[in-house]
Formats: C-alpha cells, sequence, structure tokens
C-alpha cells in the first residue's frame, strides 16, 4: 500500500479545523498529521512535521496567511500550498500564487473538489477557484492561439507574475512606466484577457510563466 499523503491543517476557527481534519481523514491515502490555530504555530508545526501539503487559512492571528506561505516556502519549496479562505477576489489569488501557493480554493467547496484540488497541487499543477478557472479555461479554449509574445513583453509577464508593480518593472527593466503600462495592455490584447490576475493565470495554465 501507498504511503499516505501528509497534511496539515491551519485555520484560526476550532470548529471549521475539525470539520476539514475529519473530512481530509476520510480521504483515501490521507491523513492529517498535525492542526494548527494560527501563522506562527503553522510555521512551526510545518517545521516539526514537513507535510506534503498545507491547507492554509488566509485570515490567521500572530501571522497572515501570505506570509505564512512565503515562510513555508523558505523551510522547503516542496511542501505545497493549497488556501482554503471565504474570499474569492481575483486579487487574493493573485496575492496567494506570487507569495508562493499552489492553489486557492473558497470554504464552500464541495469535498469532491478539495479531494481533486490536492491531488493535482500534489502533482505540480495550479488550482484556482472554480469561476476563475472556468473563465480563463474559456479564454484558452476561445483562443486557440495566443499571439506571440515580444522578448520584452514575456519579460514582463515573467515579472508579472513575481507580483511586481509598474514602478518595480520600471525600475527592473529601466524603462519608464509609461513603456511598462503599454507592455501589459499589448500583453493582456494578446492573450485576450482582462487584467494582469488572469494573464498570470494564464500564463501558469500554459506554460508560458513557472514560479520558481
Amino acid at each position: 500500500m501507498a504511503e499516505k499523503i501528509e497534511i496539515l491543517i491551519a485555520d484560526d476557527h476550532e470548529l471549521v479545523r475539525e470539520g476539514i481534519c475529519k473530512l481530509v481523514d476520510m480521504f483515501e491515502n490521507m491523513t492529517v498529521i498535525s492542526e494548527a490555530a494560527d501563522g506562527l504555530q503553522t510555521v512551526s508545526m510545518v517545521r516539526d512535521h514537513f507535510p506534503d501539503l498545507v491547507l492554509l487559512d488566509l485570515n490567521m492571528p500572530r501571522m497572515n496567511g501570505i506570509d505564512a506561505i512565503r515562510k513555508i516556502k523558505e523551510i522547503s519549496p516542496n511542501i505545497k500550498i493549497l488556501i482554503l479562505t471565504i474570499h474569492e477576489e481575483e486579487e487574493y489569488v493573485y496575492e496567494v500564487i506570487k507569495a508562493g501557493a499552489e492553489g486557492f480554493l473558497q470554504k464552500d467547496v464541495k469535498p469532491d473538489e478539495l479531494k481533486e484540488s490536492i491531488l493535482r497541487v500534489l502533482q505540480g499543477d495550479k488550482v484556482f477557484p472554480s469561476r476563475i478557472e472556468e473563465e480563463v479555461e474559456h479564454k484558452i479554449h476561445k483562443t486557440d492561439e495566443i499571439e506571440d509574445l515580444s522578448d520584452r513583453e514575456q519579460q514582463v509577464l515573467e515579472l508579472l507574475a513575481r507580483g511586481m508593480s509598474n514602478r518595480e518593472l520600471a525600475e527592473e527593466l529601466y524603462i519608464s512606466e509609461k513603456t511598462v503600462k503599454n507592455h501589459v495592455s499589448n500583453i493582456l490584447h494578446k492573450m485576450n484577457v482582462n487584467d494582469r490576475t488572469q494573464a498570470v493565470i494564464m500564463g501558469l495554465k500554459k506554460g508560458m510563466v513557472k514560479l520558481s
């Protein structure tokens, strides 16, 4: 029998955390090896147990989820992180992905979808809320061929995926902010997306960019 996938559950609401733990323990070949009630405890538990995956809430006391993601990745880049939150705004997805997490789900997710998402993340895929995934997938199918990005546009897209602002991009590339805005506008047009969050997600899904 294959070894069980070891999962750390981090949520500051005890009832929610217990519910998630019971659910995950019911999944085949998965086990909860530890629980954490705040961000600092999460990081400490990661150091103690080195789980395969952390199911992490964003709104955590003592250390928020974004900072916890960065600390966990410093401990071990190989530990996968799947955010489980009430938030659904795209900017939260963007913050989570640029911090280094592999996925982002809302707490009303169905059990089968949670299980599938855990497996997808462990296999190297990126997971996003169903609504955003469907929107981006629709755009991918609608645009069979994405117009090739120039070398500079590709460079800008990769820096966008690292969460850089227009000012930071301008400083990094030694160009004006106006030129940066023009490059971003061209990227959105060529990729047929509405904003930089969708551009980054589509870039990740199509293998155009990778997050180190």
